[in-house]
């Protein structure tokens, strides 16, 4: 006999070769176009053609940025991004394939969050460049200068949902989703970062404010952690969290820096600890009845470590499965998870056990 067709869910994908003109024209940065050719590498090796939709990139409407950022930014941003080229700040380059780039990559992030909440597809990967964690409603920093997660959450709740929780994963804060939402319960913001670390803010105590208080879950780790203690802060604090929050959509801040190869950091993450965790929120998505899940690239600076994390998540979007990484947790790690739990306990009983 014959082995049974698979028939795999398409898995919507946001890429347009026009990201890779946003480079640094004052010579090499890490923020580069090679970003994004390892980060392909990793999920186009993975997942075959056939198990892919594709969503095309295009130019984010005024509407739909003014959602989190503010119109005086938008429009200092275009007429600084009219030159042919130099630095925002000290870290944040543009050059003049920027600003369709940025404009680009901010609606391809509304789109994949559209596809999922729409049905057409129920999990999904954005390869965004410029990254977009750090912009916050004001202001570009930190290589991002429109905040692509946040937009795409935004969008979900104008679409008509009610509940959008974003797990960030880079091992940098990010601030600027965080700012977009501090105050609004209609978003889950948790973050794992190194801390103390750029940008200097997500300490346990910036929970959320006035309607919003509890809301945002900040997980700051020393440096050195590696993947039993982002196994424990899963198991212990974001899972519960969410299974209480019951999001109608998850949306994941996808970097890879916190990966033990990468040069900006110093966490100690290998490639299978990115499966682990994107397998455990697209089951726990599973498990709420809607399996909606987008993915949006952030930072990751080893090309290595980036294409096998790509690579490990597409994998757990072909339905692979790794537990959640275990182990003895050194001491300044067991205080810095307890210390988050301390926060929010009062506003989440699931965490009180």
């Amino acid at each position: 006999m014959s082995e049974p067709v698979v028939v795999r869910p398409a898995i919507a994908i946001v890429d347009d070769p026009r990201f890779d003109a946003h480079e640094d024209p004052t010579g090499p940065h890490p923020e580069c176009p090679e970003r994004l050719t390892a980060a392909r590498e990793g999920l186009y090796g993975t997942l075959p053609t056939s198990e892919r939709l594709v969503v095309p990139a295009r130019e984010v409407s005024e509407a739909e940025l003014t959602r989190v950022h503010r119109s005086d930014y938008l429009d200092k941003l275009r007429e600084r991004l009219r030159d042919s080229g130099g630095h925002l700040d000290p870290d944040t380059y543009f050059c003049r394939g920027t600003r369709e780039a940025a404009w680009l990559a901010a609606g391809g992030a509304v789109d994949l969050a559209r596809t999922l909440v729409s049905g057409q597809a129920t999990q999904g990967f954005a390869l965004l460049r410029p990254p977009g964690h750090h912009a916050v409603p004001s202001r570009s920093m930190g290589f991002c200068l429109l905040n692509n997660v946040a937009l795409a959450a935004s969008a979900a709740l104008d679409a008509g949902l009610s509940r959008v929780a974003i797990v960030d994963w880079d091992v940098h804060h990010g601030n600027g989703t965080q700012d977009a939402f501090y105050a609004d319960p209609r978003v889950l913001f948790c973050s794992l970062h190194q801390y103390p670390f750029y940008p200097g803010t997500g300490a346990p105590h910036e929970i959320g404010r006035g309607p919003g208080t509890g809301f945002t879950c900040n997980v700051a780790l020393p440096a050195g952690c590696g993947p039993e203690t982002y196994g424990a802060a899963f198991r212990e604090l974001l899972l519960p969290m969410l299974t209480s929050y019951a999001p109608e959509l998850v949306l994941v801040s996808a970097g890879f820096d916190a990966h033990a190869r990468d040069p900006l950091a110093s966490m100690r993450l290998d490639s299978a600890s990115y499966g682990a965790m994107a397998g455990s929120l697209l089951e726990l998505a599973q498990s709420l009845g809607h399996g909606r899940v987008g993915f949006v690239l952030e930072g990751g600076y080893d090309l290595a470590a980036l294409a096998d994390g790509t690579a490990a998540v597409a994998r757990s979007l072909r339905g692979e499965r790794i537990e959640l990484p275990d182990g003895k947790l050194h001491a300044a790690a067991r205080l810095a998870i307890d210390a988050t739990k301390q926060q929010l306990k009062p506003y989440w009983p699931a965490l009180a056990a």
